[in-house]
């Protein structure tokens, strides 16, 4: 059966995306631009009080990033207004019935002349408020396509989920609906929140307040139900509704896994945030993450974030045309190109030992490898002994001699604090034994190459990927370059070995000091000043308490960073 071209597909077609600003929607609307200037119009609906502030936030999240960077040059002057013409914002919120549009003329004008709704919205933090999580991902898939159902000339509906929906299911996961999966029930679901909402609200609960009980709730209510985390719980009882609700609407599901940096368009390498596996790679440069649980053999399951949008769009063509009674597509590598966590950490240690960032003092940061312990209990042990213990002898010190250790203690109670959270967020999916099967991805990669589509184009065959040369020479410089970027490091800026992007040298900026270097971890340093150290002589430490500063207290954190669910180093 013929697919055709999808460049042809593309041409006057009008597409509503929504999730503007994440990381999929950014790659699929810069790859719809690019390939087909011709497309008629896109609506993309930003959450935003206005139009002018829709745009002005299409802008600076969006069209600002260098992901835009082929098109831009591809357009020069003239790119205002190509967007101008192709593109019209749509302030809106998924989470209110129709949208939260209050322009009726542009309701009307939206179910007239939609050809392709694209579903990428999602509350992506693992543990965000329950009530916020449920709103976007649970009832803004709702919303969207009950919003979708009015439209006349719709061909088909894209919604992108996640691979994990599966929950805590094992060995190979095949691309079914998951109808009735544990009996939730979708209303219950929301009297619980509104219940817990009016109770702390009752109580006269500050806001911080009311966010930590909500973020507890999400987590109990999905451990409860099976599932990890408050993003996949919500994102499954979304998929499940829109399945229930769809009625004869053509719905496309994709299931992508582990979302990882651009394989190859619009060029190599970008990426854009610092979670999931990003995140064990920049707390690898910098020595702050010793250890981790998780088994040697798991399968960590990525996929280039521009293979995941070609599939989208492939998908959308063939259900357009109506060639499959297939919906649902598991977009990942575990089945046919499987790469481990133990690979995974190696690339790190062997990338950042060849290039090795420099700290604050303009010394270059020796790595370690990762210890990798298969059992909570053997993690907690090494963690209590190593550095929870100095830890607690870092607060009897500070009792006895007047806080004079508070900062050394803050940053090691920091990092002790990243650690554990980085092990108990990732967990589920370090210890995850499921394999997920796309045998209808797969066909859907044959029907393409066998037809006149675009397959140089539009590409996601995992096995292409060479996971050494992908992970070394695209992902992790996409991660460095992106850290450059954001100027990650707002106290002291870590640059690679021979890089210093200011007119001062490293040592006309860095104060000289001396100091006690971590014998242990061999890789940041504790600074102390000669008043200092003349101070460590006069109370005259014992031989062991200094080798404990050195090979625990030592290890601090170069830059501080937030701990936030997406983890980033402390």
């Amino acid at each position: 059966m013929e697919l055709g071209s999808v460049v042809e597909f593309l041409e006057n077609k009008i597409i509503l995306v929504s999730g503007v600003t994440g990381f999929v929607a950014k790659v699929f609307i810069e790859k719809i631009l690019r390939v087909q200037p011709n497309v008629k119009k896109l609506y993309l609906l930003i959450r935003a009080a206005d139009t002018e502030s829709a745009a002005l936030r299409f802008q600076n999240e969006v069209l600002a990033k260098d992901l835009f960077n082929v098109l831009k040059e591809k357009w020069g002057t003239r790119l205002n207004s190509f967007i101008s013409e192709k593109i019209t914002f749509v302030a809106g919120d998924i989470s209110s019935e129709d949208l939260g549009l209050k322009d009726s003329n542009l309701k009307k004008e939206l179910w007239n002349e939609l050809d392709v709704v694209v579903n990428s919205a999602a509350i992506t933090k693992f543990d965000e408020r329950y009530d916020v999580a449920f709103g976007i991902n649970t009832l803004g898939a709702i919303h969207l396509v009950n919003f979708a159902k009015k439209c006349v000339k719709l061909k088909v509906f894209v919604h992108v989920s996640t691979a994990y929906v599966a929950g805590e299911r094992t060995g190979l996961i095949l691309e079914n609906p998951l109808d009735g999966a544990s009996g939730l029930d979708f209303d219950a679901e929301m009297k619980v929140i509104d219940q817990k909402l009016n109770e702390i609200k009752t109580k006269g609960a500050s806001q911080k307040e009311i966010t930590l009980v909500m973020k507890n709730l999400g987590t109990e209510r999905a451990k409860m139900h099976g599932w990890p985390n408050t993003y996949v719980f919500t994102k499954t009882m979304g998929e499940m509704l829109m399945q229930q609700s769809k009625e004869n609407l053509s719905l496309v599901i994709i299931r992508p896994t582990i979302v990882s940096g651009t394989y190859k368009e619009p060029f190599p390498g970008w990426v854009e945030d610092l979670r999931t596996i990003n995140t064990l790679f920049v707390a690898s440069a910098q020595g702050n993450l010793p250890c981790l649980v998780g088994e040697t053999k798991t399968i960590v399951d990525v996929i280039p974030v521009d293979m995941v949008v070609n599939a989208m769009i492939v998908a959308m063509v063939a259900h357009a045309k109506q060639l499959s009674d297939a919906n649902i597509y598991h977009v990942g590598s575990s089945l046919r190109n499987p790469v481990t966590l133990v690979s995974i950490l190696d690339y790190g240690f062997v990338y950042f030992t060849k290039k090795p960032w420099i700290n604050k003092q303009g010394k270059p940061i020796k790595v370690s490898k990762i210890i990798l312990f298969s059992s909570i209990a053997s993690f907690h042990g090494y963690m209590q002994i190593c550095y929870l213990l100095p830890l607690k002898g870092l607060q009897l010190a500070n009792t006895v001699f007047h806080n004079f250790f508070k900062g050394v203690y803050n940053d090691l109670r920091k990092k002790v604090k990243f650690v554990m959270r980085v092990a108990a967020i990732y967990k589920p999916y370090f210890y995850f034994n499921g394999i997920f099967d796309d045998t209808n991805t797969e066909k859907l990669r044959m029907t393409a190459k066998g037809s006149r589509t675009e397959t140089d184009l539009f590409y996601f065959d995992p096995d292409s990927i060479e996971w050494g040369d992908y992970f070394m020479n695209t992902h992790i410089p996409g991660v460095e370059n992106l850290l450059q970027q954001k100027r990650a490091f707002p106290i002291t800026k870590v640059f690679r070995s021979g890089h210093v992007a200011s007119d001062k040298t490293i040592t006309e900026r860095v104060m000289p000091m001396t100091f006690i270097q971590s014998s242990r971890m061999g890789n940041t340093h504790f600074p102390v000043s000669h008043r200092d150290k003349t101070y460590f002589q006069r109370q005259l430490l014992s031989k062991m308490t200094l080798n404990v500063l050195r090979n625990q207290i030592g290890a601090a954190p170069i830059c501080r960073w937030k701990p936030m669910s997406g983890i980033y180093a402390p």
